[in-house]
């Protein structure tokens, strides 16, 4: 024997002792069905604890892969979009009221704008999620403005709230 060899315990030592005694009182038909099923139970082990977590990620990779690459293109959009609107020549608050006032009319009733110097702010009242959007985008684009401060609580008839938008440099 190696100088090196591991000592068990002495409770482990008795165990390993009295499992070897059982082993080998057992008839060799009982010890092979044993050693099947030890066997069996190694790999169900192996395959849930290395197997299984692998062929999950390999399975869901390329969704995974699609949506980052969606995202990716989103955010490509987007700063493509941010640096056509930096390279726009600046709109004057007097330019950029008429915009707004369309694109507030576009809301319906429950909209109305006050513009104040170089802010405007929006009021809104049972305002679709996607007609709010898209005054926001059409400020951004039209108007050259951004929103500064966004007060807006949802409801069954949709959005109320405020929308407040600068104008000028930095929008």
């Amino acid at each position: 024997m190696n100088a090196r060899a591991v000592t068990l315990p002495p409770a482990m030592a008795a165990l390993r002792t009295q499992g070897l005694a059982k082993w080998k009182a057992m008839a060799p038909r009982d010890r092979a069905a044993a050693g099947v099923g030890i066997a069996v139970l190694v790999v169900f082990i192996v395959w849930m604890l290395l197997v299984a977590p692998a062929l999950r990620t390999v399975r869901e990779a390329p969704a995974k892969l699609d949506k980052l690459e969606a995202q990716l293109q989103q955010m490509q959009r987007l700063a493509a979009e941010a640096k056509t609107l930096r390279g726009a020549p600046e709109v004057s608050v007097a330019q950029a009221v008429e915009p707004l006032k369309m694109a507030t009319e576009r809301l319906g009733n429950g909209s109305t704008i006050n513009i104040q110097g170089d802010r405007a702010t929006l009021t809104v009242t049972g305002v679709s999620g996607d007609a709010l959007r898209d005054w926001l985008g059409e400020a951004r684009t039209a108007a050259h403005a951004r929103p500064v401060e966004v007060t807006l609580n949802r409801n069954p008839q949709g959005y109320a709230g405020t929308v407040v938008v600068t104008f000028g440099p930095g929008s």
